[in-house]
């Protein structure tokens, strides 16, 4: 299957290997992004829309403007995250909870309110949200990504239960570390905030899954697809991890 796809936070990391990863498989892509640096360099072939993802304005407005160009939506990738603060969760202030669980959450929903009725007028559609590992297991010292991406994966099975009957399905990708700029400045603030090594917080992540190694966007991306594609018409409502399998979410090193 080939088709229509809108990926948020799709101009860099994830959500651009995502949209690589979908056009290679023939679908049309639209990327939303904050970053507008970053959109400028997406393909040509690409349409292209900077976006704030907790602006609901925005967020109908770019809705409407694919409805009006593509005449519907077959996939939607809510991939849009932020790191949020890293510290106790004492020292946490709410501002910045309120930040983190803008964009990983309400981004979320904002982005499924805005294509749900175009599915449901269709009668299909696929919709993959981006959570964490953390939002499976925890994560010390990151109270809010791991309450956002806990709070998503809800989010996702109550989609696929209120959808189901109109044909739309809704799933969740759990990656665990991705190897990335985004990843490294969360391995330099977990190792200033627990006073190790970049090296030694990288060895704790890699050894706590049961390949032993980090994830590629790549690997993040091709589930995306499929999750997207007839091959998986009869999956929704599932979290599905792209980790290496974490056996220990809390290495010690």
């Amino acid at each position: 299957m080939s088709g229509r796809v809108l990926i948020t936070a799709g101009g860099s990391g994830i959500g651009r290997a995502m949209a690589e990863a979908f056009a290679r498989d023939g679908w049309q892509i639209w990327v939303a992004d904050l970053d507008g640096a970053a959109l400028a360099e997406v393909p040509d072939s690409w349409r292209k829309t900077q976006l704030d993802v907790t602006d609901e304005a925005g967020v109908a407005a770019l809705f409407a403007e694919v409805e009006a160009a593509w005449g519907g939506l077959d996939a939607l990738c809510a991939n849009a995250g932020v790191a949020g603060p890293t510290a106790a969760v004492e020292d946490i202030k709410l501002q910045d909870w309120q930040a983190c669980v803008a964009v990983n959450l309400e981004g979320a929903f904002l982005a499924a309110k805005y294509a749900a009725p175009m599915m449901k007028a269709a009668g299909q559609g696929a919709i993959v949200i981006t959570s964490s590992t953390a939002g499976q297991y925890g994560y010390p010292y990151r109270a809010p990504y791991a309450a956002a991406k806990w709070a998503v994966i809800g989010l996702t099975k109550t989609l696929a239960m209120e959808l189901g009957s109109f044909g739309v399905r809704a799933n969740v990708i759990c990656p665990g570390a991705v190897e990335g700029p985004r990843m490294e400045g969360v391995l330099a603030r977990e190792a200033a905030a627990k006073g190790m090594t970049r090296d030694a917080v990288y060895e704790g992540y890699a050894s706590g899954t049961a390949l032993g190694a980090f994830v590629e966007a790549g690997d993040v991306a091709d589930m995306a697809v499929f999750l997207s594609s007839d091959k998986a018409r009869m999956i929704s409502g599932q979290v599905i991890a792209v980790d290496g399998f974490t056996v220990n979410p809390d290495p010690k090193v």
